[in-house]
């Protein structure tokens, strides 16, 4: 299935079992991934000689028929895909301008098994994030080209549901760290803290329990890498 071919079988890994007797016949899951990748290259915009901005929110349109079977496994079918267009990104060193956000519309006009793509790209995390001061040096946590904002009071990242940021990493505890945030704006202040993990945490090649992070520190828990930096400053 050429470029596609990385996505298509993690995905069908994943979720082969219930979800192709379901769709059988009808929009597979794997065909939004694969229309959700074509978009990312389609409008890709060069940041950088090594980084490539790309669209981080789809509206994917659906037959009522296929709407109807999609609607009662979307929580899974779009945390499943995320997971593998974030994958896809990250082995062509895409960049999203903010969190994945992949929502499901009923289109009375699209035959069954026939899929539309509207893909956008959020200019500026302050403008999917209110609560973020314009004009402020605003630091980021960017996690496999995900850029996630540090406003207080911060989020717990973990490999579990149960975690605010859900990284799937085997090295990585179910409730792996908190990053406890105060302040906003360019009086944000930003730690770290291991919350009693297995492999604990590395800050700028550091091991640690936890400590201060500001612009530029590097954040290493399991084997995914995290950075801090503030996007305006690019």
């Amino acid at each position: 299935m050429g470029i596609f071919s990385s996505a298509e079988k993690k995905l069908d890994g994943a979720i082969a079992g219930i979800f192709t007797r379901v769709f059988k016949g009808d929009v597979q899951p794997v065909e939004i991934t694969n229309a959700i990748c074509r978009e990312l290259d389609n409008q890709a915009q060069i940041l950088s000689a090594e980084k490539r901005l790309v669209p981080n929110e789809f509206l994917i349109s659906l037959s009522p028929s296929d709407y109807a079977r999609f609607v009662p496994y979307s929580k899974t079918l779009t945390a499943e895909i995320t997971a593998d267009v974030r994958d896809y990104a990250t082995d062509r060193s895409y960049i999203f301008n903010g969190p994945i956000l992949i929502q499901f519309d009923e289109r009375p006009d699209l035959p069954v098994g026939r899929l539309e793509v509207a893909a956008s790209t959020v200019a500026d995390v302050r403008e999917a994030h209110p609560g973020i001061a314009t004009g402020s040096a605003q630091l980021v946590l960017e996690v496999n080209g995900v850029r996630h904002p540090l406003t207080a009071p911060g989020f717990t990242v973990g490999r579990s549901d149960q975690a605010d940021l859900r990284i799937n990493d085997p090295g990585i505890s179910r409730i792996h760290a908190r990053f406890e945030v105060t302040g906003s704006g360019p009086d944000t202040q930003v730690k770290i803290v291991d919350l009693h993990s297995t492999n604990g945490l590395m800050v700028d090649g550091r091991k640690t329990t936890a400590a201060a992070i500001g612009d530029g520190s590097r954040i290493n828990i399991g084997k995914t890498q995290m950075l801090v930096y503030a996007p305006a400053g690019q």
